[in-house]
């Protein structure tokens, strides 16, 4: 019996012994694990404050090149400070249907440190990089060396959605905006400037709808790529479908008249069925 009891206390310490250190195992567990389940908890809170794209601030920066414009949204004003002989570059979507306007603004140095007249341009080009005749506007400014502002507009040609390839039409996609200075005088290179720019679109409405439609919007490939709201048409529908299956309807109600006026009322009923 001695012997039996001095067995089942040895079995009992032994469970005590194992059951103190699972619970200390645990304890020093707790804290990975909680540490470990907090960064899952990051996601779901850094999704819920994603900002409206439309609530953004407007760019106060310009890019130096065309891979580095800067995108704005239609009627967002942008601004930047730059030196003169600086090239500064902007990008904005324009899509099938729409006309855009871009106007630019440029604060001049003090008078009192400029050495002569100045010459600004503003040029546009799509998605191809093809720089864009201006329907209407101001894209070419010389001012006098007193002057404070230069102000310049561009009006583009509609945008089609889809073009020959030889043509130079506007195609949708990013449209680049180039705001320079021409011919200054040399003393004047370096002068600060600040510069603002606003590029708007409009619907053009159904008269300038074209047959075809590009694969995909001409946008280069790379972080900065601008999209209207709502994202890019799909280029297939257009108001051409309205006016042509109205002109079908008009073409078989014409039919169907014509037919009726020629077919006559058939036999006269007072004949004989033999004459």
């Amino acid at each position: 019996m001695s012997a039996v009891r001095r067995l089942s206390a040895a079995l009992l310490a032994g469970a005590a012994l194992l059951g103190t250190a699972a619970a200390g195992q645990l304890a020093l567990a707790g804290p990975a694990v909680a540490a470990s389940a907090s960064p899952s908890d990051a996601p779901s809170a850094s999704a819920s404050s994603t900002a409206d794209p439309e609530d953004a601030p407007a760019p106060t920066e310009a890019g130096t090149s065309f891979r580095t414009a800067t995108v704005i949204r239609p009627g967002q004003q942008a601004t930047a400070q730059a030196s003169t002989g600086d090239y500064l570059y902007w990008q904005f979507p324009a899509d099938a249907g729409q006309g855009a306007t871009v106007d630019a603004t440029v604060e001049l140095p003090d008078a009192d440190a400029r050495h002569g007249e100045s010459t600004w341009q503003l040029d546009v080009y799509d998605g191809l990089r093809r720089r864009q005749a201006c329907r209407y506007g101001m894209q070419t400014r010389t001012v006098a060396a007193d002057a404070s502002t230069v102000k310049l507009s561009c009006t583009l040609r509609t945008v089609r959605a889809g073009a020959e390839p030889w043509s130079n039409d506007p195609l949708p996609g990013a449209y680049y905006v180039r705001l320079t200075t021409l011919h200054t005088a040399s003393a004047d290179a370096g002068l600060p400037v600040e510069a603002a720019v606003t590029a708007t679109t409009t619907d053009a409405g159904s008269a300038q709808d074209v047959d075809g439609s590009l694969a995909a919007p001409l946008v280069q490939g790379s972080a900065a790529r601008p999209e209207p709201d709502g994202g890019w048409s799909s280029g297939w529908w257009s108001a051409r479908w309205l006016w042509t299956a109205a002109g079908a309807v008009l073409a078989a109600l014409a039919g169907i008249a014509g037919y009726r006026a020629t077919a006559g009322r058939g036999r006269p009923s007072h004949l004989p069925p033999s004459a």
